[in-house]
């Protein structure tokens, strides 16, 4: 199916979106639509006959449980809500921990890679199938931006792309800004990569901008993108047409020239890349694929369990990691977690004022996230009423009403509070249990 050129739909810009000229087509987060009717602006595109694709973030395909039927259930009622031509998700893991691992389940609340091994290879192609079934249109992924990388990584995102097409048929959402992303941060070409990627695959393309600090390129979406990215954009173009190409914003809105002025900058990319002729991109060699080792989803379910639990608890980092990568990583996941709250529960900031992001911070060191933002904004102003906080008098009284008002009639007692803490001992514990396992049938291989 032909899209055209779109951009991201987000309540923020809602009315830019509607009047901006041109847009064939635009792309909704499915977590941000309820499954039984749209917002108003985004009817009124689909009655005006715009195509509306839902693209999830929550199902963690990568991950090593099997995606959960209600979240299935959930992206496939907003895809028939929608009547979207076909759903698209992450590569990507976004919890860990579990069952698999007998600790307590871990949220990331980001998107995290997935190792680039024939084991997680194998796990991700059996969630693909399970989605593919349960989804009444056709499913696209989309390769993730990172930070970090996995030690003893065994193909290139190129090879395992191809693989996954290979074995399970998925179409492809390529994210060019991503590829710049783990250009910068991974050393990784790529050209190599456009070269190795199955591009007949290619649903559509995503554009999005970004920032470099300190020689980390941040995929944040609230950027202009960057001559860089168009670039990479244009050796796509090279090779195919895709099907449509998306511009992505998430925060920071500029004026809606602006991003009129960048889908016109996409425009005349993939014009000025056709005009050049088409080439053909040489697919590269590696070894055939190994038997398949039972105890796939354990030894993931293990490696993903140890890496989050550092990155969102506190744990000591996995052997074979970039320890200066991971604590960037643990700070732009703490950040945008504190952002995230900040927009679900403003009276926080509000009543904190500057002093709110210093002790979010200082809070979600080593208290992962669970149970949702909402959850966490409860437990973050629980955790500085029972420390005595905020100092000033009516700034505590105010916090306090606020979370009485949505926790419960009265502060928790000291039975509670004993409870509580005793439980995230348990998780720490857990955690710590699972990484030096894994250590430890690491030494004895």
């Amino acid at each position: 199916m032909k899209l055209g050129i779109g951009i991201g739909w987000r309540p923020e810009i809602a009315d830019a979106v509607e009047a901006l000229p041109d847009v064939d087509w635009v792309e909704a987060v499915a977590e941000n639509i309820c499954e039984d009717h749209l917002p108003g602006p985004l009817a009124r595109l689909r009655e005006r006959g715009v195509t509306v694709v839902p693209h999830g973030v929550s199902l963690g395909l990568g991950g090593a449980d099997r995606p959960g039927g209600d979240r299935l259930a959930a992206l496939a009622a907003r895809a028939t809500l929608l009547g979207a031509p076909l759903v698209t998700e992450h590569i990507a893991f976004v919890r860990a921990g579990g069952p698999l691992t007998a600790s307590s389940g871990l949220e990331a609340g980001h998107l995290l890679p997935v190792p680039r091994t024939w084991d997680a290879l194998d796990v991700l192609c059996e969630n693909v199938r399970i989605a593919q079934d349960s989804l009444p249109v056709p499913l696209a992924l989309e390769n993730i931006a990172a930070l970090i990388a996995w030690p003893d990584e065994e193909l290139t995102e190129g090879q395992f792309l191809a693989e996954l097409v290979a074995r399970t048929g998925v179409r492809l959402l390529i994210d060019v800004a991503n590829l710049h992303t783990n250009h910068v941060n991974r050393g990784e070409d790529p050209v190599a990569a456009l070269d190795e990627l199955p591009v007949e695959a290619i649903a559509y393309v995503h554009v999005a901008g970004g920032v470099e600090k300190d020689g980390v390129w941040h995929d944040t979406h609230a950027h202009p993108v960057t001559r860089p990215v168009l670039d990479v954009l244009a050796e796509l173009r090279t090779r195919v047409d895709p099907p449509g190409v998306l511009l992505e914003r998430d925060d920071a809105f500029p004026p809606a020239e602006e991003l009129a002025g960048e889908l016109a900058s996409i425009r005349a990319t993939l014009a000025a890349a056709a005009a050049t002729g088409a080439r053909t991109g040489t697919r590269a060699s590696y070894s055939p694929r190994p038997a398949a080792v039972p105890g796939a989803r354990q030894r993931v379910a293990v490696a993903q369990t140890a890496l989050l639990s550092s990155l969102v608890a506190g744990t000591p980092a996995p052997e074979g990691f970039d320890h200066r990568r991971l604590a960037v990583q643990r700070r732009a996941l703490a950040a945008k977690r504190a952002d995230v709250v900040a927009k679900v529960a403003p009276e926080l900031p509000r009543t904190l004022g500057d002093g709110y992001r210093a002790a979010f911070l200082a809070y979600a060191r080593t208290r992962p996230l669970s149970g949702g933002y909402r959850r966490d904004a409860l437990d973050f102003a629980e955790h500085l009423l029972l420390a005595g906080r905020p100092a000033d008098d009516a700034a505590r009284r105010g916090l306090t009403r606020w979370w009485r008002e949505r926790a419960a009639p009265r502060p928790p007692r000291r039975a509670t509070r004993l409870v509580r803490a005793a439980r995230a001992t348990r998780a720490a514990q857990a955690a710590r249990t699972v990484l030096s396992g894994a250590r430890a049938k690491r030494s004895a291989r």
